[in-house]
């Protein structure tokens, strides 16, 4: 049986679907519709589409959007040809791509377009960034991604918005990823990481420009259970900059709270650092920045107060874990030396689990206090949210008590 399975993940899945598609939507008598292409890859002189879907016998096709365009109010979808993860350039297929290799290449660059200004690295595993950092260089960007969870990264999909150098490639080879995006890579780079043959190897040049996708939107499908679709504008997070941040304050009962200290130019990089990696990750979700660095990524709870602990437990267990990886080259569950285990406890417990003078960002308003006090009791400096609850000002009060700072975006990230 263990064979079988194992064999069913080496299994390519020769897919029935169409090599076209149109999309159309009518008002009345007007008709917008959008064509699509099934994107082949030759390999080894064979075309082949998507590996499989998100699990091996799930039939699955890619096409990417070759003409039409959508207008609906003042807002316009991307034109066609402006492509991303629709129509990759494998430079080394390993094995070619499945579905979920292509949604966590299109997250990453979905996260990755807010940032230009510096070498940045997203790390995604499942859909979900495990790893976000930015730097001067590349290498040390991809070493603060890649430490922040060195667990999940494993069989992720790193991108970056620089191309690759040979010191970059270098730390990547010593780890096993499934898919490296990048706009290019330089010389002696792909020399190192060819040596990983099942590594899939992307380039994509629009990442040099990738930038230019900031503020601009897709129409977002989701099917139903019984064939039906719900269609949605691609979100867009409207606070990029400092200036679109608005300091804490509300009214209750007739009385005014406002934050009392306004933030460090080092806690707003961070705020905004952590909101825009935030637009990419599953709701409901908090997270922790250091530095411009993800600490401790909390995703997919129920409850906002619970995914803030989550976020919290996992930034104590990762700074544990590479503690232990750098002194003893093996992982903090590997490791068996008691005394050891205890100092490297002792020192994390001492650092708060890195969480002391971080930000704490949350893609939806605090509905108590609760859920803010649980970074403010590990040091947090900063809190960013969009604001809005009932119960603002019991954030506020909490904030202010500890000399935590606080700003609104003044809109909710949701994404399921």
């Amino acid at each position: 049986m263990a064979q079988d399975l194992k064999k069913m993940y080496k299994t390519i899945v020769d897919d029935h679907f169409p090599s076209q598609m149109e999309i159309s939507f009518i008002d009345h008598d007007k008709r917008q519709t959008l064509f699509y292409e099934k994107v082949y890859w030759r390999i080894d002189n064979v075309n082949k589409g998507l590996r499989y879907g998100e699990n091996p016998g799930q039939e699955a096709a890619l096409y990417k959007l070759v003409n039409g365009n959508l207008i609906l109010g003042e807002t316009e979808t991307i034109q066609p040809g402006q492509y991303l993860a629709s129509d990759i350039e494998l430079l080394q297929s390993g094995k070619h791509p499945g579905k979920t290799n292509l949604t966590d290449t299109d997250n990453a660059l979905n996260i990755l377009r807010y940032f230009s200004d510096k070498p940045t690295v997203i790390i995604v595993k499942h859909n979900n960034p495990c790893g976000a950092a930015q730097s001067d260089l590349l290498e040390v960007a991809y070493e603060r991604a890649y430490m922040a969870d060195r667990v999940a990264a494993f069989g992720g999909c790193i991108a970056v918005n620089r191309p690759v150098d040979r010191a970059t490639a270098e730390a990547i080879y010593g780890q096993y990823a499934e898919v490296v995006v990048a706009p290019d890579f330089e010389e002696g780079a792909m020399d190192i990481l060819k040596k990983k043959k099942n590594l899939r190897i992307i380039r994509i040049g629009n990442i040099e420009r990738l930038h230019t996708f900031a503020g601009k939107r897709h129409i977002d499908f989701k099917s139903l259970i019984d064939g039906g679709i719900i269609a949605q504008w691609s979100f867009v997070p409207s606070s990029r900059s400092k200036e679109d941040l608005k300091l804490a304050e509300c009214e209750y009962r007739g009385k005014k709270y406002r934050i009392e200290r306004e933030p460090t130019q080092n806690e707003y990089d961070d705020m905004l650092f952590g909101w825009l990696v935030e637009s990419g990750i599953t709701s409901n979700s908090v997270i922790y920045v250091k530095d411009l660095a993800t600490v401790g990524i909390g995703t997919g709870e129920q409850d906002r107060v619970g995914v803030a602990e989550i976020a919290r437990d996992k930034a104590y267990r990762k700074l544990a874990d590479r503690y232990c990886f750098e002194e003893n080259v093996i992982s903090y569950n590997e490791l068996k030396d008691s005394e050891k285990k205890n100092q490297i406890d002792n020192k994390v417990a001492s650092e708060k689990g890195g969480l002391i003078g971080a930000a704490m960002v949350s893609d939806a308003f605090f509905p108590f206090r609760d859920g803010v006090d649980v970074g403010i009791q590990e040091g947090v400096s900063s809190v960013i949210q969009p604001g809005g609850s009932g119960n603002d000002y019991q954030t506020i009060e909490a904030c202010n008590e500890a000399g935590v700072t606080m700003v609104y975006t003044g809109q909710r990230s949701f994404k399921h």
